[in-house]
């Protein structure tokens, strides 16, 4: 039973009363197809949602702004492109991700991968080379006007002291 509201006075939004059942906020719903169980795909799979793989998959899997999951029952044999690739079952093939690479503890992995981001849970499977970018340039750029400021207008005197902090810093760049 919902109670009215008194919108004059502010009140705290739990009560003691038993009878009192609180609005239900709702949040626009996430967009995720799903592959179920006893699903086989063959070919390309594309399009602007997320995904997620109960299923079987084999051919290639480009969701470039979105994230694939591969459930525990899931099997895939596929390139996979997409934003953020969270791997429970198994995948065959080679994975690029724009941002992370998440392989659970019950997944597996048998391909090559390049990545900004990735983690490897204990028990996980890994078979492959791994290839972790820099961030885009994007954030390069973000962070050269703030080392610009910081830096001494005079010229920098070249010091051997000096050289592996430079080589450091800049290392994470690269």
């Amino acid at each position: 039973m919902l109670q009215p509201t008194d919108h004059h006075s502010p009140k705290p939004q739990f009560s003691s009363n038993p009878n009192f059942t609180p609005a239900k906020t709702t949040s626009a719903p996430v967009e995720q197809a799903t592959i179920g169980r006893s699903l086989v795909i063959k070919g390309e799979v594309s399009g602007a949602e997320s995904l997620y793989v109960d299923g079987r998959i084999e051919g290639t899997i480009s969701l470039a702004d979105n994230r694939v999951t591969v459930g525990r029952n899931g099997s895939v044999t596929a390139n996979i492109s997409a934003r953020e690739v969270v791997i429970m079952g198994k995948v065959h093939g080679n994975i690029q991700c724009t941002d992370r690479l998440d392989i659970r503890s019950e997944g597996s992995l048998t391909g090559d991968v390049v990545t900004q981001r990735i983690s490897v849970e204990d028990g996980a499977v890994l078979k492959g080379s791994v290839q972790v970018r820099a961030a885009d340039h994007k954030n390069e750029k973000a962070q050269h006007p703030a080392q610009a400021k910081a830096a001494p207008a005079e010229p920098a005197k070249s010091t051997t002291t000096e050289q592996p902090k430079v080589a450091a810093a800049t290392a994470g760049n690269a």
